[in-house]
């Protein structure tokens, strides 16, 4: 299902704009949206939309990755800005190989970690080639 699947109120009626897609986005409508690679390779699913309170933006998008059923999946925090809307597929795309992001820090979805950390965060922006932007209190 996807986020134009999951427009119940009409929000995301085509005004004509010029993006990739609907200009802004209820963080509701794309949990669940697949995540390729640009190779077209499926990568996972959005799983969580983290916000960072203390700007008032979002700080990653958390995908599901590998398991059946979101049984066994292992999750990775992804920088936000690493991932580009992709309406042709409805879903997202992120630029990075299967293998690199098998090889990605992830963690167990029973035991998240602290992803306010700044030295967590430095890790996670350096991995996917994405640095904090300023003032987000995350770098």
């Amino acid at each position: 299902m996807s986020y134009q699947d999951r427009d119940a109120d009409g929000a995301y009626v085509d005004t004509g704009h010029h993006g990739p897609g609907p200009e802004l986005m209820g963080a509701g409508t794309v949990l669940g949206d697949p995540v390729r690679n640009l190779k077209g390779e499926h990568l996972g699913q959005i799983r969580e939309i983290m916000l960072d309170m203390r700007n008032g933006t979002i700080a990653y998008a958390v995908m599901a990755h590998g398991g059946v059923f979101h049984l066994g999946a292992k999750l990775f925090a992804v920088p936000w800005q690493a991932l580009t809307l992709d309406p042709a597929h409805k879903g997202f795309t992120l630029n990075i190989d299967k293998q690199r992001l098998d090889e990605a820090p992830g963690f167990d979805p029973a035991h998240w970690p602290n992803m306010a950390t700044p030295a967590w965060a430095a890790q996670i922006h350096r991995y996917y080639e994405h640095p904090a932007d300023e003032g987000s209190g995350l770098s």
